[in-house]
Parts: structure tokens; sequence; C-alpha cells
């Protein structure tokens, strides 16, 4: 959604940088995570490289004059809430940002980038001079990663308390604020510390073992530079930029030999795909409940349709029927209007279901029955199942540990994710058959056709 702000207009957020010809870092990272925060991105290009996922093979630096040009022509006009810089190659360049900077006064996050993740110089040894004495002291908040506050402060940063002296240091250069990234330190959570007015704050997340990490460093200070254009306080800004790339790494884009880019959209997708959802499951629950057919398929504990949003990582994330869909007579009534969180039953065979293929997304438990099994294989879907006997004593001592245990030992059965995963029950436990898929309304749709099977069935039986 686009922030509207006090003023009656769309914030401005600058960034100027380096443009990635794969699409992960530089200006391309910075203008997905400002339209991801809802400000209007624009663009002050600093240089062309030759880049991929895995090498950086060619650098054309933009004249330095072009670039002032380009910061002008957006603050005369536009105007600039706030501003990033990411790669600039040369003291030259460096000295026209500054000077713009002194000029129009805007709000400015440094992410003083010296090296690609693919190891590829981005900033001239001898620039690193000019980015201290110049550019440095004029900004709002500055960015390094463990490797860079090195080479700013003289601190040796090996962990926490590396992080926080160096941070002292470089602000001491005449920042506002600096913030120390963790994410290249080992350990188990991945720790930012942001020195700001003499006081130390520590941004926690859980470090995540994936290789889509190219352009974090550009959409974290992207992110706090939107947060600066919307008016937040800078540690309010920092807080936002850390949710944004914890979820874009978590969720970045498996592209390419090397390290992939992280999807700074990932959250802005979720959050937009909520209503969809919902809706389609509420549709899914009429088309069940207005078939005559379908209490033949309830389970005693009841049915139920249930969907993920897309990057669903909890329940929470999952819409389902509160009290599932119960058999009256001859007829199914669902208890409650489908919600989120409404299933954790079948949100764990989905969220699990995920792991294999982020594009199954839904789920509709029904009741075991071997014809019903035989006619689903005849529609042409993978069939497996697991065996609660099976289960091992730890697995069993670790509340909802069951269902993602099933799911992959079904998976590993079947040689991929089936459609069709059953188990025949142990104590206290109805057998049951889940069927995985796409789309509620798909899955909806199979249940009603599979019930008309079995009624067909059952009066040729009579007959």
């Amino acid at each position: 959604m686009v922030w509207i702000s006090v003023r009656g207009r769309v914030p401005v957020a600058l960034t100027i940088a380096g443009s990635d010809s794969g699409g992960g870092a530089g200006i391309e990272a910075d203008l997905k995570t400002f339209a991801a925060l809802g400000v209007h991105g624009a663009v002050a290009l600093t240089a062309v490289t030759a880049q991929s996922t895995v090498a950086v093979t060619g650098v054309q630096d933009v004249v330095p004059e072009l670039v002032g040009r380009q910061i002008d022509a957006v603050a005369e006009d536009l105007g600039v809430d706030a501003a990033k810089t990411g790669m600039l190659h040369t003291s030259d360049i460096i000295r026209v940002v500054a000077e713009r900077v002194r000029r129009y006064g805007f709000p400015l996050v440094v992410d003083p980038v010296m090296v690609a993740k693919s190891g590829a110089r981005l900033l001239r040894e001898e620039a690193i001079a000019t980015l201290v004495e110049e550019l440095i002291p004029l900004a709002t908040v500055v960015t390094p990663n463990a490797m860079e506050a090195e080479v700013l402060s003289g601190v040796r940063v090996r962990g926490l308390e590396g992080q926080v002296e160096a941070a002292r240091r470089i602000a001491e250069l005449g920042p506002r604020a600096v913030v120390v990234k963790g994410g290249h330190l080992g350990g188990r959570l991945a720790v930012d510390v942001l020195y700001y007015e003499g006081e130390t704050y520590r941004f926690e997340a859980p470090r995540l073992e994936t290789k889509t990490t190219h352009g974090t460093g550009c959409s974290f200070s992207a992110a706090i530079a939107a947060g600066l254009a919307k008016g937040l306080g800078v540690v309010e800004a920092v807080r936002q930029a850390k949710e944004l790339v914890t979820a874009a790494v978590k969720y970045g884009i498996r592209v390419g030999r090397g390290h992939g880019p992280v999807n700074p959209l990932a959250l802005l997708y979720k959050e937009s795909e909520r209503y969809r959802t919902w809706r389609e499951v509420l549709e899914a629950v009429r088309m069940i409940e207005s078939s005559p057919e379908t209490y033949r398929l309830v389970p005693e504990v009841g049915m139920n349709v249930a969907m993920a949003v897309p990057y669903a990582d909890g329940p929470h994330d999952v819409v389902a029927v509160p009290g599932r869909i119960r058999r009256a007579g001859r007829r199914v009534v669902s208890a409650c209007p489908p919600e989120f969180g409404g299933s954790d039953h079948l949100a764990r065979y989905i969220l699990t279901a995920m792991e294999y293929d982020c594009e199954v997304r839904a789920a509709v438990n029904i009741r075991l029955d071997e014809r019903a099994l035989a006619l689903l294989e005849g529609m042409g879907l993978t069939v497996s199942f697991y065996d609660r006997r099976e289960e091992p004593e730890e697995v069993k001592r670790v509340e909802g540990a069951t269902i993602p245990w099933g799911v992959r030992a079904a998976v590993e059965r079947a040689g991929r994710l089936p459609d069709v995963i059953y188990h025949t029950g142990d104590w206290g436990k109805e057998p049951m058959i889940v069927i995985l898929g796409r789309s509620a309304k798909d899955l909806a749709r199979l249940v009603v056709r599979l019930a008309e099977r079995l009624a067909e069935g059952e009066g040729h039986e009579g007959g």
C-alpha cells in the first residue's frame, strides 16, 4: 500500500547507487524495497555493472557531473524526503554526492559498499578516505557490515563487543547514527547493533541457512531510508528494516548458480493475498456444503478445508474453519466462517508440504475409505501414507510434531510430494485422508466429484 503522509503527498526516497544487471542488489533491490514500504522511489545512477549471482564482470561509472544532475532533477521537482547511497565507486562521485547532500539537506543513509557478494571491489581504495571525510559526516545513518566497520573504525569486529565499539568509533566521524550489521558474523542469531544519541540498541533475528542473500545490505539501507522518508524516527526505521530484510532473506529468490537475490517484496505479497485466500476458503466451504453427497466423506472428527497465504510461516497464516465442517443427517454444515488460525491440524500439513513445493498451499481432510483411495489414484493423483506405529518416540514427545513427521515419511515413500496422504490411525486417532493442492476451490471441486463417484458406485451395488 502506498503511504500518504499528513502533507497529502507520497513520500519520495532517492537511491544514489549502481545498477545490478542480475536484479539482486543496487538500485533494483532499492526500488523494490521502496515499493514494498509504500514510498515512491527515485534514482540517481552512479554506475552500471555486469553482474550475476556469481561474479561482477564489468563496471562502467556514470560521469560525476551526470550523477549530480540526476540528484538535482529529483530534488528540484519531486523533492527528496530521504536518500540512501550504495555503490560510489570513485572519489569524484563521492564529492558530487556530498555537495548535493549539503545543498538540499535531505536525511541520508550511507551504505558504505566496498565489496560485492562475489568479492569484486565496488569502492576504490583511494576513495575510502573521501567517503570518511566528506560523506559519512553528513549521514543520518551509516550501515556498515562487519568488514566495512573494521575499515572505517580500525576496530576488530568478531562479535557483539566489537560491533558496539566500532559503532561508537564511526559515530565520532559525525553521523547521527551507526548500525553495524552482524549478518557476516557467526552464531545462532544475526544481531545488528545501532548506536544512536549515546544509546546502544540490539536488533536480533534467527540466522537463516540460505544462499539467497544477494542484496541484503542494499535492501536494509533502503528500508531505513524509506522509514525516514515516512517520518519514522531512527530506531523505528531500523526496526522496520530488520523485519523486512529478515523476511526478504527467508523468502529469497532461488535463481542463478551463486548467491540468489533477497526478496524485499515478500511481506507485501503475503499481506496482499490475505483477503483473496480467505475468500477462496469461504467459497470452497460453500461448494462442499451445497453438494448433496459430500456427507459421505466427513470423518467422525469433522472435515476441514484450509489454505495458506504465500510465504506462510505458521498456522496464523492459514485460513480454515474453526470447529470444522460437520455432518448433519445427509447434509454438511460449517460450524463457523473461515478465519486465519482456524485449524492447526491442516495447517501443519500445508506448512510441511510448502517446504517441498511452495505452490501447494491448500488441503482438505476426508474419512479414510478404500474406495475413495482407489478413485483418487484413478484420477491420476499420487497417493502415499504414513504409519503412526512407526513414529519415533522423540517425535511423539513433541506437541504437534506427528504431522510434519508423517508428511516427510509419505514424501520419502513416494519419492516426491504426493497429492494424497493417508494414515490408518492409532489409539485415539481416527484414520484419515488428506488431499493437498494449490487451491482450496480446486480441492472442493475434487471432493464433490469424489463424493458423487462414491454415490454412483453405491447405486450400482444396490441395483
